[in-house]
């Protein structure tokens, strides 16, 4: 995981436990050890919206951490931004990686992407009790070539 803030700045309203909640949830997709999320999150955590199939809780997201990383083994995250105070945090990030495994039903493309990441926190005892997050999903399957549907896919809608 990169970081491309420095440690003043706009994230200095934030303790030393809540920076390090944040940056360890963003390590377990970068390490690629979903087991990070236990020292980042509450046992509560609310992620909102939940992935297709989630279940609550670091435990609920584990799998779909383990199943991006199959999709995407050389997965990096660089945390462009952090920006907090009061036990709220902001967050701009990008996810690198090469569509390498079979992701959203695509079949493995090879391709590299970049997705843009932004998700808003709120923290409480030092550690993260909700997500809010938005993807830019479209931008990664225009990237594998997902989108717009070949012709002969959008024919099979109508």
């Amino acid at each position: 995981m990169k970081m491309n803030q420095p440690q003043s700045g706009p994230a200095a309203g934030l303790t030393a436990a809540e920076r390090h909640a944040v940056e360890t949830l963003y390590r377990a997709f970068a390490d690629h050890d979903p087991n990070l999320l236990d020292q980042a999150v509450t046992p509560d955590w609310l992620d909102i919206p939940p992935a297709p199939g989630q279940g609550p809780g670091p435990e609920g997201l584990k799998p779909m951490v383990r199943a991006f990383l199959q999709a995407f083994p050389d997965l990096d995250v660089t945390i462009e931004d952090i920006f907090g105070h009061d036990g709220r945090v902001g967050v701009r990030a990008l996810i690198t990686g090469t569509h390498s495994g079979e992701w959203f039903g695509i079949a493995p493309t090879g391709r590299p992407v970049r997705l843009a990441l932004h998700e808003f926190h709120h923290l409480r005892n030092g550690r993260i009790s909700h997500t809010w997050h938005l993807e830019d999903w479209f931008g990664m399957l225009q990237q594998v070539g997902a989108w717009p549907p070949s012709p002969a896919a959008a024919e099979s809608v109508r």
